[in-house]
């Protein structure tokens, strides 16, 4: 529950602070002097977005922030874990800080956090009603979060949810695959040209590189043997340094035992010796084989322009290049063959994903229309106290063809005051104090499964007086036995069953203009309540009315 608020150069808010009990609290104060300043700077702990404006005039920053009382509330632990955020157990104090400058900050016990993460756990923690929330009641989504609430079916939509999302996926694989194989069936002779232009090219990794280089020997055959010849005829000559080295080793070899290095030096000749004698032979064998063959120069030309002509055609610039080409060519015709077979496994795991979405929606919509006659008995039995006796309410749920997000239903709220008077949508027939009354019986009911810790009223009791306030106190007042209940009201027969009650009141000088909220004992309550009920000018009959009130209730 909400324990403080604590409001720091906010509007018309210097400085305020408010300790909340449990139970039921109410507010009250002359029109203008700045409940709803309260509300609105409560409303920025509830992730609403900031506006500069809202920081007091010359004031620098502006901070907001409300200690909570969880320790009832163990099923708001998961928050903390999920987002990794300390939890003090049975305190959670949320911050946020706005400067002039338009920055704004939020904390979650100290820790800075986003606003996402601000929205989430304060709407586990509570529920501001204002006013124009009352036109929530004409809006389906609104109609089918009571249904799905007073249902207890998280289990059933969760499932449904889960079937529906695996549904929606394969509709959109299916649409893609679809598309694709369209396309390419569309591409297909374009496709074939390109992947058989380029198989039949022959393409060999290296290729390129082997013919260039061949292609240099054959272009230079004639020059390239003639110096072969050259190189072998020198290194065979007798004259040459080969016979020497041969007779220098011969020599070292019949004195070596006579010398220390003998050994090494005629080991080291005839190793030379040996090399000069391969490569002489390597020379020869190399220069037989070359050859002036201007038909095999030709043909090294002619590839070599096809692999240049395909590597320009396709803006690449090496044979490994174009293999991968033609490799992703061959793929995509590999695939095109297979689309078939594709297409019709994704519309059997369709079918059968939409018969599962199917039976989960009808499992969703059993346990919404379980929850009708609670639904109308409790309203009706409510609004009847309420000063409407011959109330007829409905909740009528029909299913659509198509599925959605939360089902296939499609919920509607039909109320009527008068016995001899067909039920209508509420959003058409109800009046405003007809909607208040319907609204606060509505929470009323919610809030008994909702398990939320606090719910605040922003004057739910417009458009009503006498009596029927009276029934809407005690409304609200039972509902505190569950939860903590606040609510801002204008009316006494309402102000005097709250357990605590603050008077918002503003503070006008010559300088300045701002609003406080007070804590009211016994008899400056019986004095609220009394100019209440006769205005500024207190009457002793008011006086007397408003002590009857508190003792009454």
């Amino acid at each position: 529950m909400l324990k403080a608020l604590h409001i720091s150069n906010y509007a018309l808010i210097s400085e305020l602070d408010i300790d909340f009990e449990g139970g039921f609290s109410v507010i009250t104060g002359e029109t203008g002097a700045g409940k709803s300043i309260i509300l609105g700077a409560l409303s920025l702990i509830l992730g609403q977005r900031a506006d500069s404006k809202s920081i007091k005039v010359d004031a620098e920053k502006c901070i907001i922030e409300a200690q909570f009382d969880i320790s009832s509330y163990k099923h708001i632990d998961s928050f903390f874990e999920e987002n990794e955020l300390d939890n003090e157990g049975n305190l959670c104090i949320i911050r946020r800080e706005l400067t002039n400058s338009g920055k704004s900050r939020a904390f979650i016990n100290d820790t800075p956090v986003s606003l996402i993460q601000i929205k989430d756990l304060s709407n586990r923690l509570i529920d501001i009603h204002s006013q124009h929330e009352n036109l929530l009641l004409s809006n389906p989504a609104y109609q089918l979060e009571v249904v799905d609430t007073i249902a207890q079916n998280s289990a059933q939509l969760s499932n449904y949810q889960k079937t529906y999302s695996d549904w929606r996926h394969l509709q959109q694989e299916l649409k893609q695959l679809q598309k694709t194989a369209d396309k390419q069936s569309s591409d297909i002779d374009y496709i074939q040209f390109q992947f058989k232009t380029l198989s039949d090219a022959n393409l060999i990794e290296n290729e390129q590189e082997e013919l260039e280089l061949e292609q240099e020997t054959l272009s230079h055959s004639e020059e390239i043997k003639a110096e072969l010849v050259k190189a072998q005829q020198l290194l065979t000559e007798e004259q040459m340094s080969v016979a020497l080295l041969k007779e220098a080793a011969s020599a070292l070899f019949r004195v070596k035992n006579y010398i220390p290095d003998g050994e090494n030096w005629h080991e080291r000749l005839q190793s030379a010796f040996i090399e000069l004698k391969d490569i002489s032979s390597e020379i020869a064998s190399f220069e037989e084989r070359v050859e002036f063959n201007p038909t095999r120069l030709e043909w090294v030309e002619n590839r070599l322009s096809e692999l240049f002509s395909l590597q320009k055609k396709y803006k690449v610039s090496t044979v490994g290049e174009l293999i991968v080409l033609r490799n992703e060519f061959d793929k995509q015709l590999q695939r095109i063959d297979s689309f078939d077979e594709d297409l019709e496994r994704i519309k059997a795991e369709l079918q059968a994903a939409e018969q599962q979405v199917a039976a989960n929606a009808q499992k969703l919509t059993q346990s919404r229309l379980e929850a009708v006659k609670p639904i109308e008995n409790y309203l009706v039995e409510q609004l009847t106290k309420l000063g409407m006796p011959n109330i007829q309410f409905q909740v009528s749920i029909s299913t659509l063809d198509d599925f959605a997000e939360n089902g296939n239903n499609e919920i509607q709220f039909l109320f009527s005051a008068n016995r001899n008077r067909p039920v209508q949508p509420v959003s058409q027939i109800a009046s405003g104090g007809e909607v208040s009354r319907l609204m606060l019986s509505i929470k009323s009911l919610v809030a008994h499964k909702a398990d939320l810790p606090t719910i605040i009223f922003d004057e739910i009791d417009t458009g009503v007086s006498g009596e029927i306030a009276h029934r809407m106190g005690e409304i609200m007042r039972d509902m505190s036995a569950d939860m903590q209940v606040v609510t801002i009201t204008h009316l006494p027969q309402i102000a005097a069953k709250g357990a605590q009650h603050y008077k918002v009141y503003k503070d006008d000088t010559a300088d300045i203009t701002q609003t406080h909220i007070l804590r009211l004992k016994s008899e400056d309550r019986v004095n609220e309540l009394a100019q209440m009920l006769s205005g500024k000018n207190i009457t002793e009959a008011a006086l007397k009315n408003a002590l009857e009130l508190l003792v009454n209730n």
